[in-house]
């Protein structure tokens, strides 16, 4: 069976999407997650371009991945200056990645009016940019910026630039469509071509402009491309790039090629729906394979059928990506992800159990408040151990206040939190001050609990997201927080919902609390 590498740009190129900003800390478990999925190579960052994505390579180096490369991600060397004294290339040896992609001008137009350098010195920067990497790390893959617009410009630089990154040690010649305005038959024919002409490997990268990008993808391996690059739910710069989630199950299931290991394939959507939780975006319900509509059936005809045998309506088994199948009149969804979220936790729990049904009856009616736990494990997690009777009261709470107050213009807003708790008999009152009401609620939260569970020292928030979830009702909206906190074992995620913020924070910051006690009780 021939095998395809996939190559994920989420950290990178889907961080250009407008309306996402991934922090390190957002970046990091992402990349955890893709690791999880058995992705072969994930791109972190552009070292040489901002100091977040030197800090995401800094923190990378400690996280343990089972599956995949990280990769760090950069241009050739600039004109006029040798690669040995490049601060970009230096940058990306400095990543300490194994693996480094490089980019470079294909499109004789760029080098001229961009670069605005002779063609031939071009080449000559292609060339030693590859080979000063190469003499220097374990893989280099290039990057032909443009290279199907240069291709059909100018066949013969373009094919050009390929054998000279090749000549240089390239691994790997990723053909671009960077503007995204190909089609399919486009890709095809100058896909075959290039396979002709060129002995090195050839992987494809294109962007969705043209609302084709999954298709020249998928083309592209039709005629021999061995690397496919993409991002998780196609988040990219302008419309986006080609859309994994998409991608990955079509190589995988339609044409037969192996891409992910057995069994990863069922993680597919639970990896869609984690992105867009973290990247704090609504799920897209009619995303091929994953979405929420993907197998949903309403239509009286279409529902005897699939009733009867779900082929009749369905191009695929739906647990095959991880989802499941839906009666919209009668929804039957979600009893299979239940069993399996159980498993992953370490919790018994049968098909025909009495607390499966009351569990799914729970999560119904949160989901209808607003709550969604991709994202939040740590609070699903919680769910389910309340719903067996295996879950313990660590302390009560008796009652919080936050007070935030601003004495004169132009000084910043002070919050303090007061917080009242019962453990074990004891009542604990203590107050904190925060940057911000949140901040100050956490605080005290932690100081009134810190004395009898000391390990919460160890717990760090990390990040903290809201998203509003009642458009059109202004602050009397709905609102959804998503807290990721973290200690020096690994990061969780907790979710809390409601039309006040702070009771919303106030949800999410307890489910991290006591699942860090539950999770030490565990190991004690």
């Amino acid at each position: 069976m021939k095998k395809i590498e996939i190559y994920d740009t989420t950290l990178r190129d889907g961080a250009q999407s407008e309306d996402v900003s991934f922090s390190v800390e957002d970046k990091l478990r992402i990349t955890g997650k893709l690791d999880e999925l058995g992705l072969h190579y994930i791109e972190g960052g552009y070292p040489g371009s901002n100091p977040r994505d030197l800090e995401f390579f800094r923190k990378a180096a400690k996280l343990k991945l089972a599956n995949a490369k990280l990769v760090s991600f950069g241009s050739t060397h600039r004109p006029k200056k040798k690669a040995s004294k490049d601060e970009t290339l230096k940058a990306l040896l400095d990543a300490n990645t194994s693996v480094i992609t490089i980019f470079g001008k294909t499109w004789d137009f760029h080098v001229k009016e961009a670069l605005k350098v002779p063609l031939r010195e071009n080449l000559e920067i292609i060339h030693d940019s590859v080979a000063f990497l190469k003499k220097r790390t374990d893989k280099v893959f290039f990057d032909a910026e443009h290279f199907f617009d240069g291709y059909k410009r100018n066949q013969e630089y373009a094919l050009q630039c390929l054998e000279a990154a090749h000549d240089a040690g390239a691994e790997c010649l990723v053909l671009c469509d960077t503007n995204g305005g190909c089609t399919p038959s486009e890709i095809r024919e100058i896909v075959r071509k290039v396979k002709k002409a060129c002995s090195a490997p050839l992987g494809i990268h294109v962007h969705n402009d043209s609302d084709c990008a999954v298709a020249n993808s998928i083309v592209s391996v039709e005629e021999g491309v061995t690397q496919v690059q993409g991002t998780i739910n196609g988040l990219g710069e302008r419309c986006g790039n080609a859309n994994l989630i998409s991608i990955i199950p079509n190589i995988q299931l339609k044409l037969g090629m192996k891409c992910l290991a057995d069994k990863k394939l069922e993680k597919l959507r639970e990896v869609s729906r984690f992105v867009n939780e973290i990247a704090n975006l609504r799920h897209f319900k009619r995303q091929p394979y994953t979405g929420d509509s993907a197998f949903a059936h309403k239509a009286g005809m279409h529902v005897s059928a699939i009733l009867k045998h779900s082929e009749t309506y369905e191009h695929i088994s739906p647990a095959l990506v991880g989802n499941s199948q839906r009666i919209l009149i009668s929804d039957l969804a979600g009893r299979a992800n239940i069993l399996r979220k159980a498993e992953e936790f370490g919790i018994k729990l049968s098909n025909d159990s009495v607390q499966l049904i009351d569990i799914i009856t729970q999560l119904k009616e949160l989901e209808s408040q607003g709550f969604q736990f991709e994202g939040a494990e740590a609070s699903f997690e919680l769910l389910m151990k309340k719903a067996l009777g295996l879950h313990k009261r660590f302390f009560d709470l008796i009652g919080f206040r936050v007070i935030i107050e601003k004495r004169k213009e132009g000084d910043e807003s002070l919050s303090e939190a007061t917080i009242m708790v019962r453990v074990s008999g004891h009542v604990e009152h203590t107050a904190a001050t925060g940057h911000g009401p949140v901040n100050a609620l956490d605080n005290a939260l932690r100081k009134a609990l810190e004395k009898f569970y000391p390990v919460l020292r160890e717990v760090k928030l990390l990040d903290y997201k809201v998203r509003v979830l009642t458009a059109g009702k202004g602050t009397t909206a709905r609102v959804r927080v998503l807290v990721e906190s973290g200690d020096k074992e690994g990061r969780w995620g907790t979710v809390g919902v409601s039309e006040n913020i702070i009771e919303a924070s106030y949800q999410a910051l307890v489910d991290s609390v006591e699942y860090k006690m539950l999770k030490e009780e565990q190991l004690s």
